[in-house]
């Protein structure tokens, strides 16, 4: 059986959509699985061992310039790669216009069909194109976590039951440079509202310090960069790790003794690999995007933000819990 799956972005919304992937694998045996994804997103799903081809489709940068021959060039390479293989089932994952062209364009085995959801749910987006294309629509509940949202559409699509426990599908070698007892500090996000506050990252950082860990910097762009560097001004012998693409970055963080960090793709990648971990909220979303809880991993939320001693107290907590789960 070939199936595509279609969920273009964004790096924390294909995190979470990876245990589906590995559901399939485990309940369908020789399931081939493809995947259209953003090009950045893509060295992250090669380490998924659910996933044997992975698509990129850079429509966030041809949208900018679609008016352009190299555009349509680069769309008319994807299209053809798309293209070149015949799905027994398209999964919309992503329930968007964008996610509706792609599973529309994709080619369907003489039996094919294209799924999606049905419906909405709460704090995702939704566009109309999603029903107008799929073949099969599945109805989800309005109350969803989005691991348990993917699941529960593949599970329906392809008919089988949900294995009881979630494979998190991210298999990473640690990286060689990672210093032993480093603590990655994920402190950049794609939203200022998800931030937090510098003066409590460094508080934080020193704390760590205090207690011997080592301290990692990850960062993204520019102005991630300036606060990274901020924090490890006052934390001497902080590492700035630098900027690399998904699969370096996510090795990096395999050979950490835990994470914490902000609601952001990072964050969740953190908990795709198993790793002790805090994430901190300052709304009250961690209900639909943070760690189920428990092995070592848990979220922080309070208004206006977590302070710093509690989320020292949690990290301690799930660094205990984890020891036990070893």
């Amino acid at each position: 059986m070939r199936v595509l799956l279609v969920k273009l972005s964004s790096l924390g919304d294909v995190v979470h959509s990876l245990p589906a992937a590995m559901d399939m694998v485990s309940c369908i045996p020789g399931i081939q699985i493809d995947w259209v994804v953003e090009p950045a997103f893509a060295p992250l799903l090669k380490l998924c061992p659910a996933v044997q081809r992975v698509i990129p489709c850079a429509l966030r940068q041809w949208r900018k310039s679609f008016w352009r021959a190299d555009t349509r060039a680069a769309w008319r390479v994807f299209k053809q790669d798309l293209q070149s293989t015949a799905y027994d089932a398209v999964i919309d994952l992503q329930g968007l216009s964008k996610s509706a062209l792609v599973a529309k364009l994709a080619r369907l085995s003489p039996n094919g069909q294209r799924h999606a959801m049905a419906n909405r749910t709460q704090g995702s987006g939704y566009e109309a194109p999603t029903r107008w294309v799929a073949d099969v629509l599945i109805p989800c509940a309005w109350h969803s976590h989005a691991i348990d949202r993917g699941r529960h559409v593949c599970a329906q699509a392809l008919g089988y039951a949900l294995p009881a426990q979630v494979q998190a599908g991210l298999q990473a070698t640690a990286h060689p440079d990672v210093l032993a007892k480093t603590v990655a500090l994920v402190h950049g996000s794609s939203r200022k509202d998800k931030e937090w506050p510098l003066a409590h990252w460094q508080t934080l950082g020193q704390a760590l310090q205090q207690q011997g860990f080592q301290l990692a910097l990850p960062h993204a762009n520019d102005v991630e960069l300036s606060t990274a560097q901020a924090i490890a001004s006052a934390c001497p012998g902080a590492v700035v790790w630098p900027r690399s693409d998904l699969d370096q970055l996510t090795q990096r963080l395999a050979a950490c003794v835990g994470v914490i960090g902000v609601d952001s793709g990072v964050s969740h990648i953190a908990v795709a690999l198993g790793l002790p971990h805090v994430q901190l909220y300052n709304v009250d979303t961690a209900w639909r995007t943070g760690p189920a809880g428990g092995d070592g991993q848990q979220s922080v939320y309070a208004k206006p933000t977590p302070l710093p001693q509690t989320v020292l107290s949690v990290w301690a907590a799930c660094l205990a819990s984890y020891s036990q789960q070893l």
